[in-house]
C-alpha cells in the first residue's frame, strides 16, 4: 500500500514532534513557557531567514486565516503545557489525542470535508488504542480536564486553519505565523517567571526549536495536501514514538497490555489509510468566499 505525499509528511511531523518532546523532558526544571519563548525565537529566525532567501513576502495575504491559525495553536500549546503540570502525564497525553477527532469533525463545516462512516469506526479504534496504552485517571479535577479538552479542540481549529490556507499560502509562510503571535505571549510571562538556563539546557533548548520548525513544515504541508479525515489519525502513531523513544533515553517500560494498545492504535491508522486510498475522493461544494477574508 503505497503511502501519499501527505501520509509521508504527516509520519515524519509526528516522530520530529517525538523528538522535540525528548528534549522538552530534559528541561522539566525550567517554566514551559520559557521552553516556548526559546522555541518561538528559533523558529521565528529560521523561518523569516528561510522565507527571505525564497524570496517569499513573509506576512502572506490571507490574514484572518493565517492569523487564526497563529492564535489557536498558540493557546492549544499553552493549556497543553499547562495541563502537564497540573495533571498526570498520561491522562494530559491521552486527552490531547482528541485532537485528530476534533480536526475531522470540525473539518465537516470549516472546510466542507466528510467523514465516512468508516473513518470514524477506525478513529475510536486508534483513540482506544491510546487509552489503553496511556490508561485514564479518573480523579483528575474537572477544570483541568476542561482545559485539556480545550487545548485539543483549539489544535483542531488550528489545522482546519491549515487546511484552509491550501493553495493560497506557501507552507512557510503558514508556519511562520505560530512563533510569531506565541513570541509576545512568552516573552510577557516570562518576565514575570525566570528560570536561568544552564550549561546543557542551550542545546536542548536550540534542538527543541529546531525540531518544532521541522515538524510544523512537515504537518502543515501534510494538511495542505490530503484531506483531513485522511491524514489527521497518523497523529496516533506519535504514541508508538514516545514509547520506544521513552524506552532508548529514559529507560521506561510498559505492561503487556500497553502493546496490545499499541497494535490497536496502528490497525486503526493502517485501515483509514488503506480505507482512503481506495475509495475515490468527491469534492464537497465549497461556499465561495470574498477576496481578502479566505
Amino acid at each position: 500500500m503505497p503511502l501519499t505525499s501527505g501520509a509521508r509528511y504527516m509520519l515524519l511531523s509526528t516522530l520530529l514532534f517525538a523528538l522535540m518532546n525528548v528534549c522538552v523532558k530534559l528541561l522539566s526544571h525550567l517554566p514551559p513557557l520559557e521552553i516556548i519563548l526559546f522555541r518561538s525565537i528559533v523558529s521565528l529566525v529560521a523561518s523569516y531567514l528561510l522565507l527571505r532567501a525564497l524570496r517569499i513576502r513573509p506576512w502572506g495575504s490571507n490574514h484572518f486565516y493565517l492569523i487564526s491559525r497563529g492564535v489557536t495553536g498558540v493557546l492549544s500549546l499553552i493549556l497543553y503545557f499547562f495541563t502537564l503540570q497540573k495533571m498526570p502525564l498520561a491522562t494530559a497525553v491521552t486527552i490531547q489525542y482528541l485532537a485528530p477527532i476534533f480536526t475531522a469533525v470540525l473539518g465537516i463545516f470549516i472546510v466542507r470535508e466528510n467523514v465516512r462512516p468508516w473513518q470514524w469506526v477506525f478513529f475510536l479504534l486508534s483513540f482506544v488504542g491510546v487509552l489503553v496504552v496511556e490508561g485514564v485517571d479518573t480523579r483528575v479535577d474537572p477544570l483541568y480536564l476542561a482545559l485539556g479538552v480545550a487545548s485539543a479542540l483549539f489544535a483542531g481549529f488550528s489545522y482546519n486553519s491549515i487546511r484552509k490556507l491550501k493553495g493560497k499560502e506557501n507552507p512557510m509562510v503558514v508556519v511562520f505565523y505560530l512563533p510569531m503571535v506565541a513570541l509576545p505571549v512568552a516573552a510577557v510571562y516570562c518576565l514575570f517567571d525566570w528560570v536561568p538556563p544552564q550549561n546543557w539546557d542551550w542545546l536542548w533548548l536550540l534542538l527543541t526549536g529546531l525540531l518544532a520548525q521541522g515538524a510544523q513544515l512537515c504537518l502543515t504541508k501534510a494538511y495542505q495536501a490530503e484531506r483531513l479525515s485522511s491524514v489527521a489519525n497518523l497523529n496516533y502513531l506519535g504514541i508508538l514514538y514516545a514509547v520506544g523513544l521513552g524506552l532508548l533515553f529514559f529507560n521506561e517500560a510498559f505492561p503487556v497490555a500497553a502493546y496490545l494498545g499499541m497494535a490497536l492504535v496502528l490497525v486503526g491508522v493502517v485501515l483509514n489509510t488503506w480505507y482512503t486510498s481506495r475509495r475515490p475522493v468527491v469534492a464537497a461544494p465549497v461556499a465561495p468566499t470574498e477576496e481578502g477574508i479566505a
